[in-house]
């Protein structure tokens, strides 16, 4: 699969009023760069100030740790094969505290050994909802019990955002930031790269 962009991505000197205005609110805020599928909506100013707002709640406004809703991002990049979320967010994952080894079993699709609870749950709870569209009465207990239904309700939310993020990614095939950068995830087995790829479950 060629790595070219299927579309331009607005360049702030070429922007509209209404795009630049979004722009530099994007690169004034936590994110301070404009990277990711946020180019790709900038097409739409309307769609792109209201997915960055979203995504800066879902990323750092939830009462889910950063290091848990970084884990819950790199399983939904990993089903996804999304190659820009998984690098992005296998930094930002590493950097909010999770650990190497769990960082490095996900992108190879093994199950990570888990010292907490509340990471085995994330990544459960993540891991069901991507793979059948919804999580069995114990993986939503577990999550419901240690975080809450606010908490569930975030997780639910990060999942579904950051989906939608890898679907803009994959389709639109928005570049690396740096040129020469060699994609972090390789397909699974036999799996051909277009196919979704499926986690371990963790033991009940």
């Amino acid at each position: 699969m060629t790595s070219l962009p299927r579309i331009s991505f607005p360049a702030p000197e070429t922007m509209n009023p209404e795009q630049r205005a979004v722009y530099d609110d994007i690169v004034g805020g936590r994110r301070a760069r404009l990277v990711g599928p946020l180019r790709a909506a900038l097409h739409n100013p309307a769609l792109a100030d209201r997915w960055q707002k979203l995504g800066a709640l879902l990323r750092f406004g939830t009462s889910i740790q950063p290091r848990q809703s970084e884990l819950a991002i790199l399983v939904t990049a990993r089903r996804w094969n999304s190659q820009l979320e998984w690098l992005i967010h296998a930094a930002d994952g590493l950097a909010a505290g999770l650990p190497q080894p769990i960082i490095d079993a996900i992108a190879v699709a093994r199950l990570p050994e888990f010292d907490d609870a509340g990471d085995a749950a994330i990544y459960e709870y993540t891991r069901q909802l991507l793979q059948h569209g919804l999580v069995d009465d114990p993986a939503y207990q577990t999550v419901l019990t240690l975080f809450g239904e606010a908490g569930t309700v975030e997780l639910t939310a990060i999942v579904g955002y950051y989906s939608m993020v890898a679907m803009t990614l994959n389709a639109h095939r928005i570049p690396f930031p740096e040129e020469g950068t060699e994609p972090p995830l390789r397909p699974i087995g036999d799996n051909p790269p277009h196919q979704l790829t499926d986690m371990p479950a963790v033991a009940s």
